[in-house]
């Protein structure tokens, strides 16, 4: 778009392109299912607490299964089969027709639950602003401090070796 077109029609301009929203909202769940998967599932249901809730339903009820594991040799060489893990999955949907999944290792199907409520609640409207405020970011504060804590543990143990020059050079 050429600037003069822009500044002729200011307005439209000025209006945030669907493309761009539909990315900013994709990346806003993406970070949001980061801070979740991290969190315990009580953690998750504390602060849900504190919130009214909409109406819901289970589309999926919580469930558990197997995934297989890839790898790939060096990182950047052929792509193998690791192992297999377990997981557990859901799917929510708000009255308002917001449907949200979860997905988290092991067998804890509530989590798995919480974080479809959860990711259902971030897509909402109505919701959205108070989850992320509530529950998201006191969780991300929490999961940032555990990373921190184990990062102080772990340099306080780190030892500095040394090689002395011989003089035969």
């Amino acid at each position: 778009m050429k600037l003069s077109n822009i500044i002729d029609n200011l307005e439209s301009a000025s209006s945030v392109d669907p493309v761009t929203q539909h990315n900013d909202q994709q990346a806003q769940r993406k970070a949001a299912m980061a801070v979740l998967a991290h969190a315990e599932a009580g953690e998750i249901a504390a602060r849900l607490r504190d919130l009214t809730l909409p109406a819901h339903q289970d589309l999926r009820a919580p469930e558990n299964g197997l995934v297989m594991l890839r790898g790939r040799a060096g990182g950047d060489g052929a792509p193998f089969n690791l192992g297999e893990a377990t997981a557990s999955r859901a799917a929510v949907r708000l009255a308002s027709g917001e449907v949200g999944f979860g997905y988290t290792l092991g067998r804890d199907g509530e989590k798995a639950r919480l974080i479809a409520l959860c990711d259902a609640l971030v897509q909402s409207r109505d919701f959205g602003g108070a989850v992320e405020r509530d529950v998201i970011a006191p969780l991300r504060e929490q999961l940032m401090a555990r990373r921190t804590q184990a990062a102080a543990e772990t340099a306080a143990t780190k030892v500095d070796f040394y090689t002395m020059v011989r003089g035969e050079g």
